[in-house]
Parts: C-alpha cells; sequence; structure tokens
C-alpha cells in the first residue's frame, strides 16, 4: 500500500476511534472540509505536514501518535512514493 493510502486510512483510523466525520474533523482542525476528502479520495496525492498537523491538532493527537501505527511501521521503503 502506497503512503498516501496509508495516511488516508489512518485519518479515517482516528476519525472512527474520536468519533468524528469529516466536517467536524475539519471545524476542529481548521480547515476546510474538501481539503480532508482530496486527502482520503486520493485527489491530494501529497498532503503537507503542515496540513497533517493540523488534523493531529483537531485530533488531539501529536505528528508522533499519528503515525505511530502498525500500518507505518510494517511499511517497506520501497513503497514510499
Amino acid at each position: 500500500m502506497d503512503t498516501q493510502k496509508l495516511v488516508a486510512l489512518r485519518i479515517q483510523q482516528l476519525c472512527a476511534i474520536h468519533g468524528y466525520n469529516i466536517n467536524s474533523l475539519a471545524r476542529q482542525a481548521g480547515i476546510p472540509p474538501s481539503t480532508i476528502k482530496n486527502i482520503i479520495h486520493g485527489s491530494s496525492r501529497n498532503p503537507g505536514i503542515v496540513t497533517i498537523k493540523l488534523l493531529c491538532d483537531g485530533l488531539g493527537i501529536s505528528l508522533y501518535d499519528f503515525f505511530d501505527a502498525s500500518q507505518f511501521k510494517c511499511m517497506d521503503l520501497e513503497d514510499v512514493d
């Protein structure tokens, strides 16, 4: 699985854990819902670290917590886009 798909999956997982939908996460993060939708649906192939940090802030987690997931730990270096 490529990095973009892993990031999208992680956002969806964290939304489910925290009880957020795309719109509520967008409000908490202070970014447009379309930004999150574009990441999840693959239109944004390379979301910036600032955007991911804003999402983490909205979720009340650190960047470390975002990337501290089994799917990132098991990633092969060849899978990094």
